[in-house]
């Protein structure tokens, strides 16, 4: 009797698991598909949110130091960022999309910057994260064709005193070559904002969380999934006012919040490099060149970006 009595309660418990498990995947289903944010009918859903989560920790391991809320913002912010780039494109352009031999070596640079030796390795990371590698297609040929864009608009408004360049480098054969390792944070104030209050919310951040995921919480520039990274910068490729800021920091050190067009910069020097070295005239003069053209650019992307969110409505659902 007792026998039967506990095989009946466990009949009973296990049907009430089931009742459970059923309606919690249920609800958990209902909450993957919900609808977060409508921006001109291109909507972004919890599982965006949850895709765009795994695609940011695969391009930078320093977003899992952050909680799930930041994490969960970071995401939502990159994911509405990456559909107003989209909305923009869809206006000048036919398709967004690149040729296959051209997105492949841009996918090869992503998976050798995030330490991955070839292709097999890659598409391994992708299913361990469940990371679609067609979402990642699109995501790398919307930054490609909207810096493109950008490119297209406004490259006759960029200045460069090529002179000034040519000045700095002649009649110099050897040169003690400074260089910066440098993380950027770009960041607007909204119109209830302080300036001084929100750099110091930033500031705070630095010191509680380190700049690269400072980089990931507040910055807009597309440098913020990779911590806000620049790369090494040589000196002469940077502006008087940002190398005055540079000068007698130390590895490790910002400056100062510091007005660009489009909004503001905090720059973090994550190392310093000085060598002697030969100096190939023409090369250098080029690289300059090209480094004070992609600054500007980068500073006229911040700017059209800003008026084409301004132009959009953002409901949130």
């Amino acid at each position: 009797m007792e026998t039967q009595l506990i095989k009946f309660k466990r009949l009973i418990l296990n049907f009430f698991l089931i009742i459970f498990i059923s309606v919690t995947s249920f609800t958990l289903q209902a909450a993957e598909n919900k609808i977060l944010f409508n921006i001109n009918q291109e909507i972004i859903t919890t599982v965006d949110v949850s895709n765009e989560i795994s695609y940011l920790r695969l391009l930078n391991k320093e977003i899992r130091n952050l909680d799930n809320k930041q994490i969960i913002e970071i995401a939502k912010n990159s994911l509405i960022k990456n559909t107003i780039k989209k909305i923009e494109l869809k206006k000048n352009i036919k398709e967004i999309k690149l040729k296959d031999q051209y997105l492949d070596e841009l996918i090869k640079n992503m998976y050798v910057k995030i330490g991955l030796q070839n292709e097999r390795d890659f598409k391994t990371r992708l299913r361990e994260n469940n990371i679609n590698i067609e979402q990642i297609k699109e995501k790398i040929s919307i930054e490609v064709i909207w810096n493109q864009l950008i490119y297209k608009k406004f490259i006759k408004q960029v200045k460069i005193d090529k002179k000034k360049i040519r000045d700095s480098l002649s009649n110099k054969k050897i040169q003690y070559q400074k260089k910066y390792l440098l993380s950027e944070i770009v960041f607007n104030i909204k119109e209830k904002e302080n300036l001084n209050d929100k750099t110091k919310l930033i500031k705070d951040n630095i010191i509680k969380n380190g700049f690269k995921n400072s980089a990931l919480l507040f910055s807009i520039a597309d440098t913020s999934k990779l911590g806000g990274s620049l790369g090494w910068i040589n000196e002469n490729s940077i502006s008087e006012k940002i190398k005055q800021e540079l000068f007698n920091l130390q590895i490790g050190q910002q400056t100062n919040t510091i007005l660009i067009p489009g909004g503001f910069l905090i720059l973090n020097i994550d190392n310093i490099s000085k060598e002697k070295k030969e100096i190939n005239f023409e090369e250098e003069f080029n690289k300059i060149i090209n480094d004070k053209i992609n600054e500007q650019l980068m500073q006229f992307s911040n700017m059209y970006f800003n008026k084409v969110q301004k132009n959009l409505t953002i409901n949130e659902i």
